[in-house]
């Protein structure tokens, strides 16, 4: 049976920075004092090493005693904890005086008044730390007597030691406090974020901000990545029940007709009667599933952006033409002159085809609906004082009144004294869009008649250009 993965902690996270780091350091640190104990034990026996060896060539040198060692001073250099001293008298003339022929000497070899000289060595499996020196030999001129004295490295890495146990021994307690602190403080500072859950558990389905004065600094941009996400779903609930009324406050009136027909249809004996009902039944269908689509892609353009590709460079040069042209079947049936001018070969925008086209559908759908039969509608495109793209539909039906091209944009609004069906959605979708696309829409009044609505897109940078 798999083991569940066991879950993060920021405890254990927190702890395991501080603590491994402070037992690395407390390593280094004992290393460092061994160091420096060792060197100090070094330096005071290389000095007692070289008094001895001094001493040793001061007796040597006494007349008094011939050249020959007294049994106390032989005692006193053979002595060593390991178990066995190391020396040497050599004589350039007469060969070992005294002590160890094992003992290498100092190489090169030191000359007489020189200070000692101190070297490492080995004799057969002990590892040694000697000092040299020569002097004259008494009693005999012209001959140099060449003194040795070694000692094995036992009692300086005993002292260096003994020094490192006293100071673990001293800091034991400071680095046992440092630890507590470490965990007390690890334990202590998370119970800052006790506040933010207990505030968290007390809700039920409130999505207001979360960030208060008491969330620390640290975990700000968490807070403020959960309120963007309360505000992005707030959004969305708004929008949910915004299209939940628009879409009860459209669909009411059509469904209604449609079952008031239904109603006149069955209860009708004479053929045309029922035809008449059936074709009500027709257009309210139709006035439905109009009303529908575009309550759709009103709640499509007003909910925020997540697009899962990013906006690409299009031509409008290409893209407009093909639109225009499936919508000319549609404006010849409803008495409209649909066309297209463009003087452009390559005209580009940055942003979303699909939402370029559902924006174009609605004004061409709005102007053929508003402007009647026997009107005339004008698709352009071309390029604009800032070398964007400016597309422009243009009618000559009945206008607008110039107080109210200001609420165009709104929605559910109509000019009073309309006619012609619709939703009025057509607009306020055409809005929604251009926002998305950082873009401009100007509604104004054509120059006899009619409405003219322009939208002006931003310039597409030469670099994105090329990289598209």
């Amino acid at each position: 049976m798999k083991r569940p993965l066991r879950r993060p902690s920021l405890r254990r996270r927190l702890l395991g920075f501080l603590l491994i780091p402070v037992a690395v350091l407390l390593l280094l640190d004992m290393t460092l004092t061994y160091a420096v104990a060792l060197g100090y034990a070094n330096h005071v026996h290389d000095r007692d090493l070289a008094g001895d060896a001094l001493t040793l060539a001061k007796m040597m040198g006494n007349e008094q005693l011939g050249g020959e060692l007294s049994p106390q001073a032989r005692f006193l250099l053979q002595y060593d904890p390991s178990g066995e001293g190391f020396f040497s008298v050599v004589s350039r003339q007469r060969g070992l005086l005294a002590g160890n022929d094992r003992l290498p000497a100092a190489s090169p070899p030191s000359s007489i008044g020189s200070p000692p000289t101190l070297f490492d060595t080995h004799v057969g499996k002990h590892a040694l730390r000697a000092v040299t020196l020569t002097t004259r030999a008494p009693n005999r001129p012209g001959d140099e007597l060449v003194i040795t004295v070694a000692e094995t490295l036992h009692d300086r890495h005993m002292q260096a030691r003994n020094i490192l146990l006293l100071a673990i021994a001293t800091e034991a307690p400071l680095v046992i406090s440092v630890l507590l602190l470490v965990w007390f403080g690890v334990n202590h500072g998370l119970r800052v974020l006790d506040p933010l859950t207990e505030r968290l558990a007390r809700r039920n389905h409130e999505l207001s901000p979360i960030g208060a004065p008491d969330v620390p600094q640290e975990i700000l941009p968490l807070t403020r990545t959960i309120d963007a996400l309360f505000s992005r779903l707030r959004s969305m609930l708004a929008l949910h029940d915004r299209f939940i009324a628009d879409a009860a406050h459209q669909l009411r009136t059509p469904l209604a007709g449609l079952s008031l027909h239904v109603e006149r249809a069955l209860a009708a004996s004479d053929p045309a009667s029922v035809h008449d009902a059936l074709a009500h039944i027709r257009d309210l269908t139709r006035r439905t599933a109009r009303t529908t689509a575009q309550l759709l892609s009103l709640t499509r353009a007003q909910a925020p952006s997540n697009d899962t590709q990013a906006p690409a460079v299009i031509d409008l040069a290409q893209l407009i033409p093909d639109a225009v042209g499936q919508r000319v079947h549609e404006a010849l049936e409803a008495g409209v002159d649909l066309g297209y001018q463009c003087t452009e070969h390559t005209l580009s925008i940055r942003g979303h085809a699909a939402s370029v086209l559902d924006l174009l559908d609605n004004l061409i759908d709005n102007a053929i609906r508003y402007a009647g039969r026997g009107s005339i509608v004008t698709v352009s495109l071309q390029r604009g004082a800032d070398d964007g793209a400016c597309l422009t539909v243009e009618d000559n039906g009945p206008g607008v009144p110039p107080e109210l091209l200001p609420r165009l944009s709104e929605r559910f609004f109509r000019a009073p004294e309309t006619h012609a069906e619709g939703s009025g959605l057509g607009l306020a979708i055409v809005q929604r869009i251009v926002e998305r696309h950082h873009a401009e829409v100007v509604y104004e009044l054509a120059e006899e008649h009619g409405l003219r609505v322009t939208v002006r897109f931003p310039p597409v940078h030469d670099d994105l250009a090329s990289a598209a």
